[in-house]
């Protein structure tokens, strides 16, 4: 059995208009962001939520994918040249973007969505877990047109060829074969957004626990993001002989924080709930004590409910709503 080989060669532009270039990266991306609005605006608005409060993060989502990424490259990868030129920071053009940084960045930027709109910061985070994923993919689908962040190379008797990496080797005519890490890295992807899907449906929907989503996708994708960079060229390597790579240092918080996540979620079992409302409630009121209880918060509210359903039958004069009787939930 012979495994495939095949040259990339693909100009990573779509168009050439004069000097302007629209790239199949930039494509992507703007799909990352349709995309993940619409997972982002199926998830809330099957929680309760509206439309516009999958529209308004938007703007949160962007800067913090596009400010954590760079200044994640900065911090992680290339810190050094910032320290000589700090406007390189905002040169993104030039390249020089990490997905470890982009994590951080959605991070704060749900933070402060959330808080800012008196909801649960995981309520929010488990609602975007299926954009992260695709987003995750696309970005690879995107290096992919690019040529860039390539695998190692093979034994040469199966991979990719990438000319326009290897432009020394190609101007020989000897062009290695390598790895395809970034399909490799959007398989990875995919397969996640379908096991969160699977997982959602598995948990309830909306019975599901809260924080189980993004935790889910914690687990997933860090450990496969850890051993992916086994195989991926340019690692960057904190010191000569260290085993690991930066990436895989940077992943291993987030394996932690997935596991942690999942068994906290399950053992709390808070409910799920786009509302600000209820979410503020369940801050305070939606707990449950060590032995499975509920808390004195959430007791007083279900006292009052039981006292409301004792109060006597109205007469009929009372029985026509009178304007503003309805809430939005």
């Amino acid at each position: 059995m012979h495994l495939p080989t095949f040259t990339w060669d693909v100009d990573p532009a779509l168009v050439h208009i004069g000097s302007f270039a629209l790239r199949y990266y930039s494509l992507l991306f703007v799909g990352v962001f349709m995309g993940g609005y619409a997972l982002l605006k199926w998830q809330i608005e099957r929680g309760g939520g509206d439309e516009e409060d999958a529209g308004d993060f938007i703007v949160y989502g962007v800067v913090g994918v596009l400010g954590g990424a760079r200044v994640g490259h900065v911090l992680f990868y290339d810190l050094d040249k910032f320290l000589k030129d700090p406007f390189w920071l905002f040169e993104i053009w030039t390249g020089g973007l990490a997905s470890h940084g982009a994590v951080l960045g959605l991070i704060v930027a749900m933070y402060l969505y959330t808080r800012r709109r008196n909801l649960s910061f995981l309520e929010g985070a488990d609602r975007f877990a299926f954009s992260a994923a695709l987003g995750a993919a696309l970005v690879r689908v995107g290096n992919f047109f690019n040529s860039e962040i390539v695998g190692i190379k093979t034994d040469q008797t199966w991979g990719v060829r990438f000319p326009r990496f290897d432009r020394e080797a190609a101007a020989l005519g000897e062009v290695p074969l390598r790895h395809p890490s970034q399909l490799y890295e959007a398989l990875i992807g995919f397969s996640i957004l379908l096991a969160l899907y699977v997982a959602d449906r598995a948990w309830g929907r909306e019975q599901r626990p809260r924080g189980a989503m993004i935790s889910l996708f914690f687990v997933l994708y860090f450990p496969a993001r850890f051993l992916i960079e086994f195989v991926k060229e340019h690692q960057v390597f904190l010191e000569p002989t260290a085993t690991f790579d930066m990436g895989q240092y940077l992943s291993i918080p987030g394996v932690l924080l997935g596991v942690y996540g999942l068994w906290w979620s399950f053992h709390r079992r808070l409910p799920v709930g786009w509302h600000a409302r209820d979410s503020a409630f369940w801050k305070t009121a939606g707990t449950t004590t060590a032995d499975g209880s509920l808390t004195d918060e959430e007791g007083e509210e279900d006292e009052e409910d039981e006292l409301d359903d004792e109060e006597p039958e109205a007469s009929e004069e009372d029985d026509e709503p009178g304007e503003g009787s309805g809430h939005r939930r």
